[in-house]
């Protein structure tokens, strides 16, 4: 699982390595590879990490260094994520505010909330929720109702939001509404900051699969915040919504694929020990699941050039996510499989194995961060050029 990044960011890549070796030690190092983005495990350990890495100046790596960061450039962002995921750290619980809303706020937030709300999130000190999908809006996000009205110097909102990823711990929602009660679709929506401490907010989990409660659903009932918390335009919620997910879907993927990589090297040695290599059909589907994360590898290395090089990222981008989360759900039926009657067996409390997490986590990221469907729809239309999909 080695990159060489060339001598520009030798010294950097060096840097990252010793401060890794020398922190992600005693009770960091015992936690190796914990939690997910659909994986809520060892929170407090998690949140002390990233307290870890906001102290040694390792949280938003390139972000300008007047709100906290250390103003590096892409280059340097991608070499820490790498050495990041190559050592097996622990999922950063600020993931939301940190890859999701920080960069949305740099592209599109008002230079008052970059000063109110970045500084706090690379100090650890708020964290964040996206408020995005619904009940009945989950990747057709264009069919957002929850509604927002202005009141004097206050947006009073109302509605429901689902599925929002560690929302039990958010001091802060960014939220997608329709403040615009006769618009339709993709026009009328803005996205709004809201704190989450107030009488008008209610946040219940939800369990998934993997018995975590990392997901929660959320209940505006006139919940309130002020004015001059909308991101981007009035009215331009839908614009600056996808901004927020492209970011989701750019080279985020860079340290899941290596963890696939360390799945699918598991696999083959759990294979040698069981003697299912002389199986030629068994083989074959552990050969095709290795390969299919070295196409991921090529996949993610090819974005990353363009990126680095300035130009638009390629069609591969557009059918990295599709690919890796069908290709990794496979890659854990195949695990199972393989492990045979003791990969039903779970520990006390329902403890579960390392493989038997990551097969049930799997089964939600062809949902998450866009559905396998909507991404064919984009696939088809944007890439292939194929007519739209016709609506009822």
């Amino acid at each position: 699982m080695e990159l060489d990044f060339g001598p520009a960011v030798r010294d950097f890549r060096e840097e990252v390595r010793d401060w890794l070796a020398d922190h992600l030690v005693g009770e960091f190092a015992e936690h190796r590879g914990v939690g997910g983005p659909t994986d809520g495990a060892a929170w407090e350990v998690r949140l002390a990490w990233d307290r870890e890495l906001s102290a040694g100046g390792w949280l938003g790596v390139g972000w300008p260094q007047e709100y906290g960061g250390r103003g590096l450039g892409l280059l340097e962002e991608i070499v820490f994520e790498y050495e990041y995921a190559r050592v097996n750290a622990p999922y950063r619980a600020t993931v939301n505010a940190l890859d999701l809303l920080g960069p949305m706020l740099l592209k599109m937030g008002s230079e008052a909330q970059k000063k109110r709300f970045l500084p706090p999130i690379l100090a650890v000190e708020e964290l964040w929720g996206q408020g995005f999908s619904e009940p009945g809006a989950g990747s057709d996000l264009a069919s957002v109702r929850t509604r927002a009205e202005r009141d004097g110097d206050e947006w009073v909102v109302s509605g429901q939001k689902v599925w929002t990823s560690f929302g039990l711990h958010a001091d802060w929602l960014y939220v997608l509404t329709r403040t615009d009660p006769q618009s339709a679709r993709h026009k009328g929506l803005s996205l709004l900051l809201v704190p989450t401490d107030q009488p008008g907010v209610e946040i219940r989990p939800i369990r998934n699969l993997a018995g975590q409660d990392e997901f929660a659903e959320v209940f505006l009932s006139d919940a309130r915040t002020g004015a001059d918390m909308v991101v981007g335009e009035v009215g331009q919620g839908w614009r600056t919504a996808m901004a927020t997910l492209g970011i989701e879907r750019g080279t985020t993927l860079l340290p899941q694929q290596l963890t696939f990589e360390r799945e699918a090297e598991a696999l083959i040695d759990l294979a040698r020990e069981r003697g299912a290599l002389d199986d030629p059909m068994l083989r074959r589907r552990i050969v095709d699941a290795w390969i299919s994360v070295r196409i991921m590898r090529t996949t993610n290395l090819r974005t990353i050039a363009e990126l680095t090089a300035g130009r638009t990222p390629g069609a591969q981008a557009t059918t990295a996510k599709l690919y890796a989360s069908t290709r990794h759900q496979q890659l854990g039926h195949l695990a199972m499989e393989l492990a045979g009657p003791a990969g039903q067996v779970v520990g006390e409390d329902y403890g579960l194995d390392t493989p038997q997490r990551s097969f049930l986590l799997s089964l939600a990221e062809t949902i998450y961060g866009g559905s396998s469907e909507i991404q064919r729809n984009i696939i088809g239309e944007q890439v292939l050029g194929l007519p739209k999909e016709p609506r009822p």
